[in-house]
């Protein structure tokens, strides 16, 4: 089939990408020059595990290209996902639909045939109604047709998702609409992947529904860490014991400094604003907003702690600055929240990260990036390990105790076994389990 991706950040490109190995002949359209003129080269902008090589694959098999221009891409395509940006609109905290509805204009002055629209971007309930109200304005003489067509795509592994996902949801009450859409992933039959298909209402709840409930699980296992450390117990065998359970299940009980990235921060609070829009209030999420909000804040007094009630003059070395690792991301990384309250209580901060250094420097201002961990190590009073990056999984940790000043290390991530560091005579902390 013949596809346009518009929009070629992060879920346009790979979504753009995945498609074209399938099979599909897709155009990813994308205003920004410069953007596509490096994709042109082979000169991927973001970082995710594989996509160079799927990219090049295909552009040089011709099944995937790159423009600036969408009038010719939207009359030669079949199906158009939109795939533009929705951050956090400033102010009131709901998704900013501008680019959406844009394209959506855009795409009715272009259009001849009939065209399905797909809103592969993540948005509020209604998105779809209004971007059809904005399609029967224009008074094209084309017919259209506009799906919900939400991603589950996880940094780091989105190839993966996107080829053996848990679910394929579709959110359309028109027959045509329907049976292209079962077309398009059809490639996927082999894999079994169940294919949802619900009214188009439905399909944009259930992408802020999901994201919402795993927030949930991150929010509740970091208050139960915290509850832990309190009574002496163990989080990650209380994690496992939990997680066993088939009806509660062990993804996304790891406890840690907090959700970040491009998707739980703005969906859980753009679900809130349209509950309350709707006077039907989801304070499960609000609550679940405000743990987060927390959580991230209290990061420093825990390195206060560990190096005994004061960062004056102290030099801290931090290891992963991005949200998760495999990525390059660091919107709402807890980096943004704990370097900074690092530097105001008066530490000097190093730090070092694989992928996510360049996108950092204009975010964290003042403190010095290191080449390699062990640079970021040497000679400071405590070692922050912030990402669980494998490259921090195996530290030579007598290199590491030797180049600390004092062998201090608090663990955000619970990498380490706490007995494996008192043997080696660190001074160690970690979430929700005994020191």
């Amino acid at each position: 089939m013949r596809i346009t991706m518009i929009g070629s950040g992060y879920v346009g490109l790979v979504s753009g990408a995945c498609f074209a190995d399938f099979g599909h002949r897709v155009i990813c359209v994308d205003k920004d020059a410069k953007k596509i003129e490096a994709l042109r080269k082979g000169n991927i902008p973001i970082f995710e595990p594989g996509l160079d090589e799927l990219v090049a694959r295909n552009v040089k098999e011709k099944r995937l290209s790159f423009s600036t221009e969408l009038a010719p891409a939207v009359r030669d395509s079949e199906v158009l996902f939109l795939a533009v940006g929705t951050p956090a609109r400033r102010g009131d905290g709901h998704a900013d639909l501008t680019y959406v509805f844009q394209a959506a204009r855009e795409v009715a002055e272009c259009a001849e045939n009939f065209t399905v629209i797909v809103t592969k971007s993540t948005v509020p309930v209604g998105t779809g109604d209004e971007i059809e109200k904005i399609l029967r304005a224009a008074k094209s003489k084309a017919q259209f047709a506009v799906v919900s067509n939400p991603e589950f795509l996880r940094e780091g592994a989105a190839i993966a998702d996107f080829k053996r996902p848990d679910r394929i949801v579709i959110g359309t009450e028109d027959a045509r609409a329907r049976e292209i859409m079962v077309e398009v992933y059809r490639p996927l039959y082999l894999n079994a992947a169940p294919i949802i298909v619900t009214s188009r209402r439905t399909a944009e709840l259930i992408k802020y529904a999901a994201n919402a409930f795993l927030a949930t699980k991150i929010s509740f296992i970091n208050e139960i860490a915290d509850l832990c450390e309190a009574v002496g117990a163990n989080v990650q065998e209380v994690a496992r014991g939990i997680g066993l359970d088939n009806r509660i299940g062990s993804k996304f009980l790891h406890a840690g400094p907090g959700y970040g990235g491009s998707c739980f921060p703005k969906d859980t609070l753009a679900l809130v604003k349209t509950a309350q829009e709707a006077d039907s209030p989801v304070t499960i999420v609000e609550t679940v907003i405000s743990v987060n909000d927390s959580r991230k804040k209290s990061l420093v007094k825990r390195v206060v702690k560990a190096v005994g009630g004061s960062l004056k003059g102290k030099t801290i070395a931090v290891l992963g600055l991005t949200f998760k690792p495999n990525t390059d991301d660091m919107r709402d990384a807890p980096s943004l929240a704990l370097v900074p309250d690092l530097q105001a209580a008066g530490a000097i901060v190093r730090a070092h990260d694989p992928e996510g250094i360049e996108q950092a420097k204009p975010m964290l201002p003042g403190i010095e990036f290191c080449e390699t961990a062990y640079q970021a190590i040497d000679g400071a009073d405590a070692l922050v390990i912030l990402t669980e990056w494998d490259a921090y999984r195996a530290l030579d940790l007598d290199q590491v105790k030797k180049s600390l000043k004092s062998p201090v290390v608090v663990d955000l991530r619970n990498v380490y076994r706490p007995e494996e560091m008192k043997a080696k005579g660190f001074q160690y902390s970690s979430i929700g389990r005994p020191d």
